[in-house]
């Protein structure tokens, strides 16, 4: 009787690959649900840190707080937060067209090389400090913009947002959109043009084969497709605007007004700047008060991330979002 060592040997490779997938498998979900639980637990324990420490400056008297100065906290906290929105938007209607005709030039447009040097030069600009833009901001950006605004308000001053007294400075809160818009246009570029790369090869070769020509073809089968990616990209361009600290705070003076006026030298600031401007000087109640109004920032971006998630989620098919 003969024997094969076939059998054995075959069963010992066979049954050893499961369990060597198995052991993988159980690693790779095990480090990503780790990973997945220290981002709420950091959420969270934010979260709970920026209450427990307001707390304070919503119960206690205003009359002995040095930053409220008597006001009630609302009142103090709502101009930085409509300084805070405004810039943003201005910023975001400004950046928002640029960086989707910057995407579209290099996916569909712009030779290979030229394309693959520009895409280059957008992600270098991302990489580029905050506190940098706001030194060329305040220091070589303003001065430029002032005869602009000389020009807006003889021309069209007879609009409420360019009527009034122009800055003579040019440190207005347009000035400050206008470089929160160059930082927040490389990452809604960046995005944008992943979202038009990825829109399927066939669609628009049908397009053009039915005639269509080159921008008929990107606004029947890209922009359609691209829809929720370029809405991501602004939410998310718009979440980092509403966080910027360094290039606001160099720009603008802590003035807490409510105005719509975008050249006029008093101008409403935003909330990270005026904790960056009053925190070294903060004690007691102060520290609370600043922290209260960084939790109003932190529920506002908050909402803005979690409306553009919703958005994004809304199209499943998006699967560079999902």
């Amino acid at each position: 009787m003969t024997t094969t060592s076939t059998g054995p040997d075959t069963t010992r490779s066979t049954g050893t690959r499961p369990k060597l997938r198995r052991r993988g498998d159980l690693v790779f979900s095990g480090t990503a649900l780790a990973a997945g639980i220290i981002i709420l637990v950091t959420l969270a324990a934010v979260a709970v840190f920026l209450i427990v420490q307001a707390i304070p400056a919503l119960s206690a008297d205003t009359s002995n707080n040095h930053i409220l100065e008597g006001q009630s906290f609302l009142s103090w906290v709502w101009p930085f937060v409509f300084g805070t929105l405004w810039s943003s938007l201005i910023a975001l209607v400004i950046a928002a067209p640029i960086a989707i005709g910057i995407a579209l030039f290099i996916s569909h447009y712009a030779p290979r090389r030229l394309a693959g040097f520009l895409g280059y030069i957008i992600d270098l600009l991302a990489a580029v400090p905050s506190v940098v833009f706001g030194l060329w901001g305040a220091l070589t950006f303003a001065p430029m913009l002032v005869p602009f605004y000389k020009w807006l308000n003889t021309n069209l001053g007879w609009i409420p947002i360019f009527g009034g007294t122009p800055s003579g400075t040019g440190k207005t809160i347009l000035t400050a959109s206008l470089v929160l818009a160059v930082m927040i246009l490389p990452i809604m570029t960046a995005i944008c043009r992943e979202v038009f790369l990825q829109t399927p090869k066939l669609h628009e070769e049908a397009a053009l084969a039915l005639g269509a020509t080159r921008w008929e073809m990107v606004r029947m089968a890209v922009l359609p497709f691209a829809r929720s990616g370029m809405v991501s990209g602004a939410m998310l361009g718009l979440g980092r605007a509403l966080g910027e600290t360094m290039a606001v705070t160099l720009v603008l003076s802590p003035l807490g007004i409510i105005t719509f006026n975008l050249i006029n030298p008093e101008n409403p600031t935003t909330i990270p700047a005026i904790i960056a401007l009053r925190f070294p000087e903060a004690h007691d109640e102060g520290v609370n008060t600043l922290i209260a109004a960084g939790l109003i920032l932190f529920i506002v971006t908050f909402a803005v991330n979690f409306v553009a998630r919703w958005i994004v989620s809304r199209r499943a098919e998006f699967s560079g979002a999902n």
